[in-house]
């Protein structure tokens, strides 16, 4: 080999590092200066216990086959309308005609659903398929079943002779029975209505599994309201366990809910009403979401919303419809009996177990009152003809009834004031990534004094967003920085949308995506994690010294950990830019001299701004934490070009032993 061609080689050899490794390239070549002085003493300013929560929307099916555990879509028949014969899809026929006829009627014996199956068994014993005739019910793209879980199924049946039903849940194709029991009932005992309880243990594994009823007995059998669910759900309370975790571990500080679009509907006919998703679960209607396009049957109802904010830890945020639909709404001279309803649902909510409303929660299970103490009027209605004298109606209704109640209005109080009383106003941004980045002073010059801002909705969406990039995480960590330094003037913000199931993405991206079995989070999940702290926090000053205002922000916030009840610094940096930055971080105002023994430091980034994570790669964008150990008063650092870095500072005084130790590198994806 000549000269010119090890010379070359050498130089190809240095280019396919650097497309491998660019941070560590540029970091050496055009790494740009800047310096963070913290003041680190006890000054500083009360961060809102509520600034980071959650907002759930029923929307992408989060809710109906995601986060509300029930197995069996469409259970009680109701999805093809109230009319009859209906569509009962996604239920199945086993079967053909000659041997069984499947329809619906108006049998039901719940007043408010009374569409109910019947099923007309043609042939007897031998004379039946193998396995016997009946229905199937796929779930929700499929019933996740695993070896060695519980399953409790129940449902209503009726018949005019004796039954003798099979239920088993099967894999895909019904060729393999998983878990399975028999009914065996007399005609006296099933006459009339009759429910049935029953708990099966699958003895296989298939995650996209069904529940069937079979039978070879000729005769008609009614059924209704059939439902499967796993016994072991999130505190016993109906939610898919894996997924509340991974909202848990946000340890969000409040939840918004139920929408969104969802509370409006398109047409007011098929908004969300409380009062119909109250009660036992077979009394409940369902309804049509038709924003989103799909039957809910609404298992996860107004007491269950309240019943998970509760189990996470935070407070609810009850947004209400204020007889504002996308299509139609109610005048402002008609608009009473939806203020009658709001009061209604605060009853519901805080009621003592002898009143009208709080009597039906304690019949639910839950004689205490929940802590609801913020109410929403309206989702995006502002600007709309009927919404300020609306408004106006449920605000004065409310501070009579309950003046402590916060009172959320849907228009935007960040740069004019209101012309009309609230304690806080909504504001909405879905944007590219370089736009909410650069909205980090978005508050900045916001009035001081009047209403606080709830930023429920926030998210990079578009081509930078794709199905969940690192760039849309980055921009909005950076958004974020900016909410968090501008805490004066804001109580509260939350992702949105927080689910989507894989099988249905009517919005992307999104925080948490699953199906039937597995999920996983998107980089600005995990960004999100960063902030878990930040609530309640001391949000300490700081000046940064550089000639980069336009990529880099940061902030600072003192913080104790409930598990050690230990002090902490913590110091999050966005590098929004291509260079890397060699950052000085000088700490000013520390009292004593401080033991920064198992500090740690944690960095979110990736090589290439558009990777996303998926089922197959979950932890390809994920933050990696190691130890800090040249933390000190006096630090410098290299913030990777394009990335979010987190120095948590453990400031113990030298005199303190060191209580616990952290592994040196680990991805935080482990403990999710």
């Amino acid at each position: 080999m000549d000269s010119c061609n090890l010379l070359l080689s050498i130089l190809f050899a240095f280019i396919g590092i650097c497309s491998l490794y660019p941070s560590f390239v540029i970091g050496e070549t055009n790494a740009q200066p800047a310096h963070l002085i913290v003041n680190a003493s006890q000054g500083g300013s009360k961060i809102p216990d509520t600034l980071f929560g959650i907002f759930f929307e029923e929307i992408n099916h989060a809710g109906a086959g995601g986060l509300w555990a029930e197995l069996v879509s469409n259970r009680g028949f109701e999805a093809g309308g109230q009319n009859v014969p209906s569509n009962i899809d996604p239920w199945s026929i086993i079967g053909d005609e000659s041997s069984v006829i499947i329809s619906t009627d108006r049998s039901s014996l719940f007043e408010r659903n009374k569409i109910a199956l019947r099923m007309d068994v043609l042939c007897e014993n031998k004379g039946c398929p193998t396995g016997g005739v009946g229905i199937y019910n796929p779930g929700y793209w499929g019933m996740n079943i695993e070896k060695g879980k519980s399953y409790k199924v129940i449902f209503y049946i009726k018949s005019l002779d004796s039954v003798d039903i099979s239920v088993s849940l099967a894999s895909t194709n019904g060729s393999q029975i998983l878990a399975t029991s028999n009914i065996l009932a007399s005609s006296s005992e099933v006459s009339n209505w009759k429910k049935v309880e029953l708990q099966l243990e699958a003895k296989g594994t298939d995650h996209y599994a069904r529940l069937q009823l079979t039978t070879t007995k000729k005769g008609v059998i009614w059924f209704d309201q059939v439902s499967a669910m796993p016994v072991d759900t999130y505190k016993g309370c109906g939610f898919r366990k894996e997924l509340v975790q991974m909202l848990a571990n946000l340890k969000p500080r409040f939840i918004r809910f139920p929408g969104g679009c969802f509370v409006e509907g398109e047409w007011l006919r098929n908004a969300f009403r409380w009062k119909e998703s109250v009660g036992p679960w077979e009394e409940r209607p369902g309804h049509f979401g038709d924003v989103w396009m799909y039957w809910t049957d609404d298992g996860l109802g107004y007491f269950e919303f309240l019943q998970l904010a509760e189990d996470l830890g935070s407070l609810p945020v009850w947004v209400i419809n204020n007889g504002i639909s996308h299509q139609d709404q109610v005048s402002t001279s008609s608009i009473l009996p939806f203020v009658q309803e709001m009061l209604e649902s605060i009853e519901f909510a805080r009621g003592d177990a002898n009143t009208k409303w709080g009597s039906v929660r304690a019949a639910m299970g839950h004689p205490e009152p929940f802590n609801l103490k913020y109410v929403a009027i309206g989702n995006e209605d502002c600007g709309k003809k009927n919404y300020r004298g609306n408004y106006l109606k449920f605000y004065d209704a409310l501070k009579i009834s309950y003046p402590d109640i916060k009172i959320i209005s849907n228009c935007d109080g960040s740069s004019q004031k209101l012309d009309h009383p609230a304690d806080m106003y909504d504001f909405h941004i879905y944007t590219s990534a370089s736009r909410i980045f650069s909205m980090n002073h978005q508050f900045d010059h916001t009035s001081r004094t009047g209403p606080k801002a709830f930023v429920s909705e926030y998210a990079v969406t578009g081509t930078d967003a794709g199905m969940g990039s690192f760039l849309a995480a980055l921009g909005e960590a950076g958004f974020l920085i900016g909410l968090e330094k501008n805490s004066d003037v804001i109580d509260m913000a939350s992702y949105a949308p927080l689910f989507v199931n894989d099988n249905d993405r009517r919005w992307r991206p999104d925080a948490i995506v699953f199906n039937s079995w597995n999920q996983y989070g998107t980089p600005s999940y995990w960004m999100q994690q960063f902030f878990a702290e930040s609530s309640g926090a001391t949000l300490l000053n700081h000046v940064l010294q550089s000639n980069l205002s336009s990529s880099l922000v940061a902030s600072t916030i003192k913080w104790r950990s409930s598990e050690d009840n230990t002090d902490y610094i913590r110091i999050k940096i966005v590098n929004f830019g291509g260079d890397a930055v060699n950052l000085k971080i000088s700490l000013d105002g520390l009292t004593n001299s401080k033991d920064f023994t198992g500090s740690t430091k944690t960095i979110l980034q990736s090589k290439n701004l558009m990777d996303e994570n998926s089922f197959t790669e979950p932890n390809k964008v994920v933050p990696v934490q190691s130890l800090f150990e040249n933390a000190g008063e006096e630090m410098d650092v290299t913030l990777p070009p394009h990335s979010l870095s987190s120095f948590d500072l453990l400031t113990k005084s030298n005199d303190l032993l060191i209580s616990s130790v952290v592994d040196p590198v680990y991805s935080s994806a482990a403990t999710a």
